[in-house]
């Protein structure tokens, strides 16, 4: 099948390293692997991360020249469906649903979200965009249990919705991490979640008893200085590897004894995916991105940093139950969140929306 793909939020080319564009190249291969072909129909970025009406203004005016281009190609006649990765309020699909009605072929999303709150307010706009591109999809594909709750209240009638896992672009698991090195944290340093997210980790660390324990820390960013900063009264026992591309993290998760990361408000974390594929078992609270992607339970946040200390002291101080926990790992991941179980997932949709046996 002929596909035409787009993400607005985050290019699958673009060259800063994110879950997003992860995601993105994921699905890509997935597809590539159902054997389909596909077009990045553009690369334009409609992000307004403040809430600016000029900044969403002059995103609309360049998404319909986009639309322009794009319908005087003669390439995209040929297509036979095109799929957007990631609709929301802060980056709507101003481009596919004005496409794929031009073009008469269904439109569908991966990833995509109802946020009825912010029909008012800075990103007003962009919200009702965002809506009419999820009414417009004959079909979208959720990525969490949280997306799924207001896209089926929502829904129009014949929409299909469909659970597609968050998923690795591999179709085995890695080798098995020696679990003999330290424990583990990949993330990028940003405000606001992400800081909250180490400042947790700061928080349970220094409620840690006097143990033998060190940290690995891969990522950067903007907020790079406060994680320092926080880390400060840990000295040696902490090692900032600062950003790597995947085959240094792959090195990391090779050797880690667990993956320590909160997961404030994080919508799926594709590191719990890739720590767990290697046996790594992970420490984190009980939030909802959280329990899409990783097994076994976890400490309510309510509780604060004591069960997480507990959490990790389980682990490095009982090497038969964090080898347990291991195997449960990689068997969870094999299950449900490699690229074979997507491209199956993928295919059905396809077929659902086009009538064609795939």
């Amino acid at each position: 099948m002929k596909l035409a793909f787009y993400a607005p939020l985050k290019s699958p080319n673009h060259a800063v390293p994110s879950g997003d564009r992860a995601m993105a190249r994921a699905l890509l291969s997935a597809l590539q692997s159902g054997k389909h072909e596909i077009t990045l129909a553009s690369e334009l970025r409609i992000y307004d991360p403040t809430g600016s009406l000029e900044t969403q203004s002059e995103l609309r005016k360049a998404a319909h020249q986009e639309i322009d281009r794009i319908l005087a190609q003669g390439k995209s006649r040929e297509w036979q469906v095109w799929m957007t990765y990631h609709n929301y309020y802060k980056a709507p699909d101003l481009i596919g649903p004005a496409v794929a009605q031009a073009l008469k072929i269904p439109y569908i999303l991966a990833e995509a979200t109802h946020a009825k709150k912010r029909l008012n307010g800075p990103w007003a706009e962009f919200a009702k965009d965002a809506e009419a591109a999820c009414d417009a999809a004959a079909a979208i594909m959720y990525l969490t249990a949280r997306d799924a709750k207001a896209l089926h209240r929502d829904a129009p009638d014949g929409q299909h919705l469909v659970h597609l896992h968050p998923f690795l672009d591999r179709h085995t698991l890695p080798h098995a991490s020696s679990g003999t090195g330290p424990m583990l944290c990949v993330a990028m340093m940003r405000h606001g979640d992400k800081l909250a997210s180490y400042q947790l980790i700061a928080d349970t660390l220094g409620s840690m008893p006097h143990q033998d324990w060190k940290l690995d820390i891969a990522g950067d960013g903007p907020a790079a200085d406060q994680v320092k900063n926080m880390m400060t009264p840990f000295k040696s026992r902490i090692k900032f590897h600062g950003a790597l591309d995947h085959e240094a993290i792959a090195k990391l998760y090779g050797q880690a004894s667990l993956l320590f990361w909160p997961g404030v408000n994080e919508a799926f974390g594709l590191t719990y995916l890739e720590a767990q594929a290697a046996g790594v078992p992970v420490v984190a609270q009980d939030r909802p991105g959280v329990r899409d992607v990783t097994h076994g339970n976890h400490p309510d946040p309510k509780d604060g940093t004591q069960p997480l200390v507990t959490a990790i002291l389980s682990l490095i101080s009982d090497p038969d139950f964090c080898q347990t926990r291991a195997i449960q790992a990689r068997k969870y991941v094999q299950d449900n969140h490699l690229s074979g179980t997507a491209t199956q997932t993928l295919n059905s949709v396809l077929a659902q929306v086009t009538g064609h046996q795939l």
